[in-house]
């Protein structure tokens, strides 16, 4: 690519942006934002497990222990709590209990572990695997309360917070002392650091910093019955013996509720640079990330690809604007960002990177900025995917890993095999950098018998390429059933030994991870 072009590209991105967006596709699809899905134990017909109901008395005790603002028992309030985000899952908690410490959080495990009542601990309740929403009565932990960061260390490069701290208002707080969160999620502006760390989140900055087992440093949780497992730790290097807080991280509330945690973040970097590319396959895209590990090295931070059916979601559902103007568009296209601490450097790196791509024939268009404004809106278009893809209706989203030589191949796979009028658009995008990809299959409504096209279809596929379930959003409790694609009996025997050791009551989170254990007498 001559410079020139490298301008010309620039600019018709910047004009793109400045138009102003409007919501579009409402009126023509179906956008299920108030239906409210079946309920979770009919629809999956799931038998409730042998713990108590909540009765006056416990009402009362959680009355005297926490403020009368801070427990909700209206059914319509609580009704959001019993919903998650994509409404694919509903419960029928009749409480929910917002704690702001731990020893609030401590109180009530301890008394629901004796009264034999099950929680479901809840963060930002925006996992796509029903893991954080009840199946049936469980009381509603709500960490959003718990909200204080309490410690920043600039020199250490860490940060010492609560659980339920919104993710973005960390990322704003560490960029005034020159630091950042190593994760970074399209929900971030409602996700909590808590929910995070229970699901070891990964995110569009795992290929530079990688995931959370790596980056937390400490963490402090509440057991069944109630007692505190300080694991508080601010040391990078810590070899004495085992590491207790990695039984927490990704656990997904079914071994403790983790109050607060210490995270390892790097320097905000001074100068970021993206491309938004579009190509003509997805062997190209592979290329492409080939040839940016090689040319972009140190400075390559995210690397994600599209579909042209993931991009059209933002663009016919919410309105937004394709950067690239080509009039037949692109059946591909790719987000390459760097960062680093030389802003002219890293700017003709990545020029001369996409102009070896373009003179290879690799990609057919491009823009590059580093302009603020024009680097969110690029990152919008496919952080929004997620959001825009539930004005279809009814989605159902796989969250898995695959190699490279099978990680598209499973979005034609199900394009061949699901040829059902009612499906509105199958479709595959995500973190090319560490074989992720979210696949996307959206429906004016919920039909049962598309479900029993899907599943188990789609796991024993996964499994049979020697793929993961599951890549970062965890199993919840859709893909508990599913777990054995991808761990062995030796593995899943000794989770189910840890729940025994930890929570042998079965109280944390029934229904999620593993299948339903027997509560001891």
């Amino acid at each position: 690519m001559r410079s020139t072009a490298i301008n010309v590209l620039v600019r018709r991105c910047n004009d793109t942006v400045r138009q102003p967006g409007r919501i579009a596709g409402l009126s023509r699809r179906c956008y299920a934002s108030n239906a409210k899905p079946e309920l979770t134990s009919i629809r999956y017909k799931v038998r409730r497990g042998p713990y108590a109901s909540i009765s006056t008395a416990d009402v009362r005790f959680f009355d005297g222990l926490l403020d009368s603002n801070r427990i909700i028992t209206d059914p319509e309030e609580c009704e959001s709590y019993n919903i998650d985000f994509p409404k694919t899952v509903r419960g029928s908690s009749q409480l929910v209990l917002k704690p702001k410490t731990t020893e609030e959080v401590s109180a009530i495990l301890k008394y629901c572990n004796e009264k034999r009542l099950a929680v479901c601990p809840q963060s930002g309740n925006t996992g796509l695997v029903g893991g954080s929403t009840p199946v049936f009565d469980e009381i509603v932990i709500s960490m959003k309360l718990m909200n204080k960061i309490l410690e920043t260390n600039h020199l250490a490069g860490l940060v010492t917070c609560e659980a339920g701290c919104v993710l973005q208002d960390l990322e704003e707080h560490l960029a005034t002392v020159g630091l950042m969160m190593p994760l970074d999620l399209g929900a971030k502006g409602s996700c909590l650091i808590g929910g995070c760390v229970s699901t070891n989140a990964g995110g569009l900055r795992l290929l530079r910093y990688g995931n959370l087992h790596g980056n937390v440093l400490g963490v402090e949780a509440v057991k069944a019955n109630g007692d505190v497992v300080d694991a508080m730790n601010n040391l990078k290097k810590n070899n004495t013996g085992y590491h207790v807080k990695h039984l927490f991280i990704g656990s997904e509330g079914t071994l403790g509720i983790v109050t607060k945690v210490a995270i390892q973040c790097p320097p905000l970097p001074k100068a970021v640079n993206v491309a938004f590319l579009g190509l003509t396959s997805f062997d190209k895209v592979l290329e492409i990330y080939h040839l940016a590990r090689k040319e972009l090295g140190e400075i390559l931070s995210s690397c994600e690809m599209m579909d042209r059916i993931s991009l059209d979601v933002p663009i016919s559902n919410l309105g937004m604007k394709n950067p690239l103007t080509s009039e037949k568009g692109h059946d591909f296209y790719m987000i390459i960002e760097t960062s680093g601490s030389h802003l002219a450097h890293d700017e003709e790196k990545l020029s001369l990177f996409v102009e070896k791509a373009m003179d290879q024939g690799i990609i057919e268009d491009g823009t590059l900025t580093n302009e603020t404004t024009k680097v969110q809106y690029i990152w919008s278009l496919r952080e929004r995917i997620s959001e825009g893809v539930l004005h279809d209706g009814y989605v159902f989203k796989y969250d898995i890993s695959l190699p490279f030589s099978s990680y598209y191949e499973v979005v034609e796979v199900l394009r061949k095999r699901l040829r059902d009028p009612r499906i509105i658009r199958i479709s595959g995008y995500g973190h090319i950098g560490d074989s992720n990809i979210h696949v996307q299959v959206s429906i004016p409504e919920y039909y049962e018998d598309v479900a029993a096209q899907l599943e188990p279809f789609i796991f024993e596929y996964i499994s049979g390429h020697k793929g993961s379930v599951s890549a970062e959003h965890g199993i919840g409790f859709k893909k508990s059933k599913y777990l054995h694609l991808s761990r062995n009996p030796s593995e899943i025997e000794m989770m189910h030994d840890l729940k025994k050791l930890m929570d042998p009551n079965g109280i944390l989170n029934p229904y999620k991870v593993l299948q339903p254990i027997t509560a001891t007498a």
